[in-house]
């Protein structure tokens, strides 16, 4: 489960991780999804990024 906030500034990312991993999936590039995403501070990237799914 992706946490709600970013862990460092706060920010809503849960909100982007669906989209997100569906054009990851469907080949585009991570960089510039986060790009179009309007995720530019590293802290929010990292939390999409980095996530793994545990269930």
């Amino acid at each position: 489960m992706i946490p709600v906030r970013c862990l460092s500034c706060g920010k809503p990312v849960s909100a982007y991780f669906n989209e997100y991993q569906e054009r990851v999936a469907d080949g585009e590039d991570p960089g510039k999804v986060l790009d179009d995403l309007g995720l530019k501070r590293y802290c929010c990237r990292r939390m999409l990024i980095s996530h793994v799914e545990t269930w």
